[in-house]
């Protein structure tokens, strides 16, 4: 028990005095750059899933 009375007093020494936090600025600033990321990501995939889906359509309508 004693063992994990230790852990947790050292994983929180740890958090407090070790561990550098950024900014709220760097957070905001960070955070942006995921979004955006994530937004031109999404599009990039929303486009090349429209051009396969409808090149095999196509594709698929010549045959038929």
């Amino acid at each position: 028990m004693e063992r994990i009375r230790l852990y947790f007093i050292e994983s929180y020494n740890e958090l407090i005095n070790k561990v550098t936090w950024p900014t709220w600025k760097a957070l905001y600033s960070h955070a942006g750059l995921v979004v955006v990321s994530t937004l031109i990501f999404s599009i990039f995939v929303f486009i090349m899933d429209f051009v396969s889906k409808n090149s095999l359509v196509f594709l698929y309508g010549l045959f038929n």
